[in-house]
């Protein structure tokens, strides 16, 4: 009798990415994900009121809808379904946002409850009842920080903030101590320095990390909080301070997961080049996602 080969070892999974995004549509995405040696990525959706969206992101996303709809998500994983984990996240606001998750999971098999990105306080009832259901539903929930600058920066016409603040997001961790949390975003990173109160960057690029951040705090207090490396604030979060990045990695390597949010390889090519112990290495890029999402 013919033997079947064994599975390939799974070595990179990217728990942040979106369909028809940066102009790319499953094809191309799979093409970019065999390029840069990507086995898997979890595909999230981003549900809010058009004007809750930036304009700015019009460019990026695809122009037959606003935001990043769950029907995009599902048309990518039953093309791919060996590439792609479907993720939603109905906007919590909805009356019947529990029961569409609900459904989501029984007819598509999500996964992940993702992206949510909306302009309501974490902590809000609406949306801890939501993760409850998560929780009970065994779904991650990758959730969007933006924050509202300190006064002095250099401001849009309108800041487009969501979640709230990191009170908030503690807020939230001690509601809904059953609900595994994924932190994103740059309301979420710049609070690895202490003194990201005064920091008037979304982005502080090239910036040691001072002692003191809250989100360290958060980790060590809450064992339900973990952390979305992707996009460029987890990049700049990564690259501005390397000894801490090290030291970062290794307290935390159970809770640190890889993800791009976009489709070039740099969060990888940083990765790789800090010289961590490959047992790390291997839980960032991939068994923490596998741990938490078995495929």
């Amino acid at each position: 009798m013919e033997q079947t080969p064994p599975a390939k070892p799974i070595r990179v999974v990217d728990i942040h990415n979106h369909p028809y995004w940066l102009g790319h549509d499953p094809k191309k995405m799979v093409a970019n994900m065999d390029r840069f040696g990507i086995d898997r990525a979890w595909l999230l959706s981003w549900e809010a009121p058009v004007h809750e969206i930036d304009p700015s992101y019009r460019e990026t996303l695809n122009p037959e809808s606003h935001g990043i709809p769950f029907s995009d998500i599902v048309r990518a994983v039953e093309m791919f379904p060996d590439r792609f984990v479907a993720g939603y996240a109905p906007d919590p606001r909805r009356p019947e946002a529990r029961a569409l998750l609900r459904s989501a999971v029984k007819l598509h098999g999500v996964r992940v409850f993702g992206e949510l990105k909306v302009r309501i306080h974490y902590d809000d009832p609406d949306a801890v009842a939501i993760f409850h259901v998560c929780a009970d539903l065994g779904l991650p929930v990758i959730f969007h920080l933006d924050v509202v600058l300190p006064p002095g920066s250099i401001q849009k016409e309108r800041q487009f903030w969501y979640g709230g603040e990191i009170e908030n997001i503690e807020r939230t961790l001690r509601l809904c101590p059953r609900t595994i949390f994924l932190g994103h975003a740059p309301g979420f990173w710049r609070e690895i320095s202490g003194d990201a109160d005064r920091e008037p960057l979304g982005y502080p690029k090239g910036k040691p990390v001072t002692p003191g951040g809250r989100l360290l705090k958060l980790l060590d207090r809450y064992p339900n909080l973990q952390c979305d490396l992707s996009a460029g604030s987890g990049h700049t979060a990564l690259s501005r301070d390397l000894d801490f990045t090290r030291k970062f990695l290794a307290d935390y390597q159970d809770r640190v997961f890889y993800g791009r949010d976009q489709l070039d390889n740099i969060h990888q090519e940083l990765l790789r080049s800090l010289g961590l112990p490959s047992t790390v290495l291997e839980k960032v890029l991939a068994g923490n996602a596998l741990r938490l999402v078995p495929i």
